[in-house]
């Protein structure tokens, strides 16, 4: 198994990745659209390459050359049963299932690794109800998954504790129906960010979603329209482990380039609040936000909002003063791996002080950790947590099998390279 050993210390700038959340949302909206768009700016990553193929696989025609991406609207539909891979994409799965729901196309989902366990419901449940005839395997698993028949307009009912991504899924897919639609939500929406940024692409592309008391009415027979040229938003998600690494690392100062906070819709903008409350010493630009290492402390950490960032936020906690409690963080264990239980394994591994609790995590920090091995759960997001880590660990932290990556990141270790970290191919036989 390939493994990396990561040690160092990190200064200077970095270009933040194109958000993966934005391309996968400019890619349906442009093929929905039946025109050509051309996108400005991208980061191909497995994820993206997965959302390309589902929409390529139902007639959009999708290039990606250096630095753009030109999508050709969906013009004509195969007639026939249609098999989409979406690797390991929950958000390709999520966001497509329902959109090709409403388009009437036969489809077979497949996809690997954690994908199969990872749950749908219950979007499916909503659909079966809505018109749509779903066949999934008989030992639980959500794949692969197949759909018929057409989706149905109406009311889809659910509570705000449910992956945003089943309603970014409807809104998509919605508008299309030939009947009017409401989502409706028996409680507060958790990962709100992520709703509120499909809401911003949608009103680009001509669709009009209203937001009523208790969610959202869809009207039907709109048509997506193209603006014609857009560009990609940089990546909150992952100019969070900069920004974290700058805040701990000894000595550090890092910039990172092409991150709006001001206007920026995602939720994992929030690592600056987070943050500046444990004490870090951060400077906000118009597009760029730059982190010097600063003396930290403990806070409480509520997860619900921002899943993707408690990851490397542990990491923070880990050599933070004091008892840091990250509550509300029970769907991090539905993720590509189950990541409150992956941070505890990595971080204990490397000299940490962390309990594990159901759905939270305690973290008393120390001055320093102490380097080790660790597994990577074949998670992107774990994986470049312990990168981070390694900045304030007295030996290297050696990461079990580190290309994972990959998944959204792919340039990560470049860059980790190019800020000054040493990154180096170990061999560990079969462990």
């Amino acid at each position: 198994m390939l493994s990396y050993s990561v040690h160092g210390s990190l200064s200077g700038s970095v270009n933040a990745p194109v958000s993966k959340s934005d391309l996968h949302r400019l890619i349906i909206a442009c093929s929905l659209s039946g025109s050509d768009t051309e996108i400005c700016r991208c980061t191909l990553s497995e994820d993206i390459k997965a959302t390309a193929r589902v929409m390529e696989a139902v007639g959009a025609s999708i290039h990606f050359e250096e630095n753009r991406i030109l999508v050709e609207g969906i013009k004509l539909q195969p007639d026939t049963n249609v098999l989409c891979d979406c690797s390991e994409s929950g958000s390709t799965l999520r966001f497509l299932v329902p959109v090709l729901a409403a388009l009437g196309q036969n489809a077979t989902f497949t996809g690997h690794g954690r994908l199969a366990k990872r749950p749908m419901e219950p979007l499916l449940s909503e659909l079966s109800a809505h018109g749509v005839e779903i066949h999934t395997p008989d030992n639980g698993d959500t794949l692969p998954l197949s759909i018929s028949g057409k989706l149905v307009g109406g009311d889809f009912t659910f509570s705000g504790d449910i992956s945003s991504q089943y309603i970014t899924g409807l809104m998509f897919a919605l508008p299309l129906l030939a009947q009017d639609s409401r989502i409706i939500l028996t409680s507060s929406l958790q990962s709100k960010g992520y709703v509120d940024m499909t809401l911003s692409v949608l009103e680009r592309f001509g669709i009009k979603i209203t937001p009523i008391q208790n969610g959202w009415e869809i009207a039907g027979k709109q048509q997506y329209r193209t603006p014609g040229i857009l560009t990609a938003q940089g990546d909150w998600s992952n100019a969070a482990f900069w920004l974290c690494a700058g805040s701990i690392c000894q000595g550090a100062n890092i910039m990172v380039n092409g991150i709006d906070y001001h206007h920026s819709l995602q939720g994992d903008k929030a690592v600056c609040d987070v943050l500046t409350q444990m004490g870090a010493n951060l400077s906000i630009g118009s597009e760029q936000v730059e982190a010097n290492h600063a003396p930290l402390h403990a806070v409480t950490i509520d997860g619900s909002q921002i899943p993707d960032i408690i990851p490397i936020l542990s990491v923070v906690a880990a050599v933070s003063q004091g008892e840091t409690h990250i509550v509300n963080a029970g769907r991090l264990r539905i993720k590509e791996s189950d990541r409150l239980h992956a941070m505890y394994e990595c971080l204990t591994q490397i000299g940490a002080d962390v309990t594990e609790l159901a759905d939270s995590l305690i973290i008393r920090g120390k001055s320093q950790l102490s380097g080790g091995t660790v597994d990577s759960f074949n998670d992107h997001r774990i994986a470049m947590s312990m990168a981070v880590a390694s900045l304030v660990c007295k030996e290297p932290v050696i990461i079990r099998d580190p290309m994972c990556v990959t998944k959204s990141y792919p340039d990560f270790y470049e860059d980790f390279k190019a800020l000054g970290g040493s990154v180096h191919v170990v061999d560990l036989g079969n462990f």
